[in-house]
């Protein structure tokens, strides 16, 4: 008997005060919303309010759960809290103009990778390490919810987390290898669809902000 479909929604959380001035905002900046990502987490929800959602799972960062409680209560569920879903740690260069980096932060870092120097800075976090744990989440949420009985149609999960941890979610579900970091872009509160299903796992949409 093959796995029931299971779509995992990955939202990238909304807009903070940090993010408006382009600075860099890792696992040490827990900077909430400011108005307008309040309004694009208002928006998400009522774009995600007819997926059959089952569970929802967020950072514990202010501006992820904050994102994901109107999803939730769409859906009668409770925010789970996960660690793993944190950003990537970036050290002394938390709170950093991105301007100063003369490139974008991923780019950056792919950089960095490619020279062999994997973390970002002293007390920093390589784009690795942060897709291992984050890959933990996603590999607990699977084990609880592909191929569960009781479930005749597909269902989904959401994972409401930061721009390094969807795409490292995205980039190990597909197989693509580091520097491809630098060729996507997610935008503040964007949806990305992955399908895991019998035949494999497929992106069925990538950043959809047409919300």
């Amino acid at each position: 008997m093959g796995v029931l479909p299971l779509k995992l929604i990955l939202v990238r959380h909304g807009e903070t005060d940090w993010n408006k001035d382009k600075r860099v905002q890792g696992w040490d900046s827990d900077i909430e919303l400011n108005e307008t990502g309040l309004e694009q987490a208002r928006k998400v929800a009522a774009f995600l309010k007819d997926e059959k959602i089952v569970a929802v799972l967020a950072s514990p960062m202010r501006r992820a759960r904050a994102t994901a409680e109107p999803i939730a209560r769409c859906h009668g569920l409770q925010v789970e809290v996960d660690e793993m879903l944190k950003e990537i740690r970036v050290g002394e260069l938390e709170g950093m103009s991105v301007a100063n980096l003369g490139t974008t932060f991923s780019q950056f870092l792919v950089r960095r990778w490619r020279e062999g120097q994997p973390a970002a800075t002293t007390g920093g976090e390589s784009l690795l390490e942060l897709q291992e744990r984050a890959w933990e989440a996603v590999e607990r949420l699977l084990e609880r919810h592909i191929g569960n009985p009781g479930h005749d149609d597909e269902k989904a999960v959401v994972i409401v987390s930061h721009f390094f941890v969807t795409l490292a979610i995205i980039m190990r579900a597909l197989n693509l290898p580091p520097d491809c970091f630098a060729r996507f872009k997610v935008d503040l509160g964007g949806v990305s669809v992955l399908e895991f299903a019998h035949y494999g796992t497929r992106l069925l949409t990538f950043n959809d902000t047409s919300y």
